[in-house]
């Protein structure tokens, strides 16, 4: 498997940031927008799109902040990679945005970037933010 490239993706949202939180850490929050489905037990969370299913470990997480996931394997071991979503607020401002960090391959960048754009298009939805 190829070396995976990290990457940023900041995106502007008009909600709260207590609000927005609650759609990026909960499981019910992110088959909102995120995944079809999500399960979780305990620090774990399985996210399941059509016929596929990743499985996560929730490594950090600041109420109100952020979130990490990091990979497992089948036997929940940590993988290499891990995403990781920022609540970021403007102190001038006050203006929300979110931001992901995220791993692909070179030759996926640019469509692991446009299926975050597409995903984060549905939240905006979700939060009436569009």
């Amino acid at each position: 498997m190829d070396e995976k490239i990290k990457y940023e993706l900041e995106f502007p949202i008009t909600s709260s940031p207590q609000l927005l939180y609650q759609y990026i850490s909960t499981p019910s929050g992110l088959s909102e927008w995120f995944a079809d489905n999500v399960n979780s037990r305990g620090e774990f969370f399985t996210f399941i799109w059509d016929d596929s299913e990743e499985k996560a470990r929730m490594s950090s997480k600041k109420t109100g902040e952020k979130v990490k996931f990091r990979w497992v394997d089948d036997d929940n071991n940590d993988g290499e990679y891990y995403f990781e979503l920022r609540i970021l607020v403007d102190e001038i401002t006050k203006d929300v945005s979110l931001m992901v960090v995220d791993f692909a391959e070179e030759d996926d960048l640019q469509e692991s970037k446009q299926l975050w754009e597409n995903q984060v298009s549905d939240l905006k939805h979700v939060l009436g933010s569009v």
